[in-house]
């Protein structure tokens, strides 16, 4: 629905943060004529980690885990219909890979927000409050582009600010010119011209930058290292049985576990959502063994290696790097030039809504308790009032960034907002069962899908 400029307008909901997640949700309200939202993100335009669209990195789910066709395979915001308008449908169909390269996925996600009127970039929110006569929510933001300030608002929030880059505390205050994963592609040439690279991480994207340096290796003068805490390169589990965790059954059984449990969970199941491609594994083997054809070649991989401390000399422009081999409870140290550190995202709460922090639940570490709704405000089932978008991996388990699941998850919070459902919204879809039988139960007689009810 096309949202109204004034400020001074009510709108039924504010979602702050324009990742994939809320740019989903953008697309799947759009035509629900009885809900007016407003989209806000500081960015000048959607660009999602352009760091890492590196050519030929592909998603590590299929096209159908696009922004709308999980729970509406009608919508004109399909990634099948973005193929079709720019004329490339038939060149994907002939391809005959059901996974997008991740820079096809970002131009995908820009041509989406085009089409939203909804949608303002150049917007900085600067603080979330709630006006308790009104009984409604004011958000600040900065209008970078205007230079002005503006308030906006709502009844309702939709939190979709994403996970920050993390930096291990080992490299907290480091100096240098050390990179996150997030930067890579705009320091790459700066990086090759160094004498050492040490990539430091075990999943997706550390793979990815490795792949890509080894590949380029014999035109620069860098020797190559990769560490990696993790005992082997572990590939992400992809079997039929195991992707049926990303199901709403298994999001209700992790969500009724203690806390502490769900904890140990997550701690144990990152191959299941960080973990390599396994194409992208053998890649990395063919290509050593070819770029070792006529001699040793300058790169080393390190796995059962945690880094335990960083320091960084001025003089020699060089990082020292305190490690320690798992196994082995064995340390030592390494030299490089040039550092990359793969170590992942990690969600950080927005400064802005300390205003309503009374207004939000939050459990004993400190994190929002999300309810089984996605919602994390203090208020009795009937306020709906405060949503998050990938915020709930300690409650909602590991596929809470999946691309996979985003589409249920804005089902659920279109129902909440609506007080009804709108888009069918799945609550079985798994052959298997997650939870222990009842005592009094019998054979169950089906398995599988089913219909979900109106």
């Amino acid at each position: 629905m096309s949202t109204p400029h004034d400020t001074a307008h009510v709108h039924d909901f504010i979602a702050i943060g324009l990742g994939p997640f809320n740019l989903g949700l953008a697309c799947l309200t759009d035509p629900v004529e009885e809900l007016d939202g407003l989209f806000l993100d500081d960015k000048p335009e959607f660009d999602w980690h352009p760091g890492m669209l590196l050519e030929d990195s592909t998603l590590q789910t299929p096209f159908m885990s696009d922004l709308v066709t999980l729970a509406d395979p009608t919508s004109r915001f399909t990634f099948l219909n973005y193929l079709k308008e720019i004329g490339r449908l038939y060149a994907f169909y002939i391809r005959e890979s059901f996974y997008p390269l991740r820079a096809e996925y970002n131009d995908y996600c820009r041509w989406a927000a085009g089409k939203l009127e909804s949608v303002r970039f150049h917007h900085r929110v600067t603080s979330v409050e709630y006006d308790e006569a009104e009984e409604l929510y004011v958000v600040r933001a900065d209008d970078t582009a205007a230079g002005e300030q503006r308030a906006y608002r709502a009844r309702r929030l939709v939190l979709g600010t994403g996970t920050p880059p993390h930096i291990p505390d080992s490299c907290s205050g480091l100096g240098g010119d050390f990179i996150h994963n997030s930067r890579y592609l705009a320091h790459k040439e700066e990086l090759q011209k160094k004498k050492s690279v040490t990539v430091v991480g075990s999943g997706q994207s550390a793979a990815e930058i490795y792949y890509d340096l080894l590949q380029e290796i014999g035109g620069h003068d860098y020797h190559l290292t990769w560490v990696t805490r993790s005992p082997r390169f572990f590939p992400l589990e992809y079997t039929k049985l195991t992707l049926e965790m990303t199901s709403p059954e298994y999001v209700d059984y992790f969500h009724s576990l203690p806390p502490s449990t769900r904890d140990e969970l997550v701690a144990s199941q990152k191959n299941l959502y960080k973990g390599i491609n396994t194409e992208l594994i053998d890649a990395i083997f063919d290509l050593l063994y070819q770029k070792s054809r006529t001699g040793p070649c300058p790169t080393r991989l390190m796995t059962n290696t945690a880094l335990t401390d960083a320091g960084y000399d001025e003089t020699s422009g060089t990082y020292t790097l305190g490690l320690r081999q798992e196994e082995q409870k064995q340390d030592f140290s390494l030299t490089t030039e040039g550092l990359v550190l793969a170590t992942g995202y990690r969600y950080s709460t927005p400064e802005f809504l300390s205003p309503v922090a009374d207004r939000i639940d939050w459990d004993e570490q400190g994190r929002f308790a999300v309810r089984r709704d996605y919602r994390v405000d203090t208020g009795a089932a009937e306020g709906r009032e405060i949503f998050v978008q990938n915020a709930e991996l300690h409650t909602h388990g590991f596929v809470t960034p999946d691309l996979g699941m985003a589409a249920y998850r804005n089902s659920c919070i279109i129902r909440e907002l609506l007080g009804r459902e709108y888009y069918a919204v799945e609550r079985r879809i798994a052959f298997q069962d997650f939870t222990a039988p009842a005592p009094s139960a019998g054979p169950e007689p089906t398995h599988g899908t089913e219909a979900p009810r109106r």
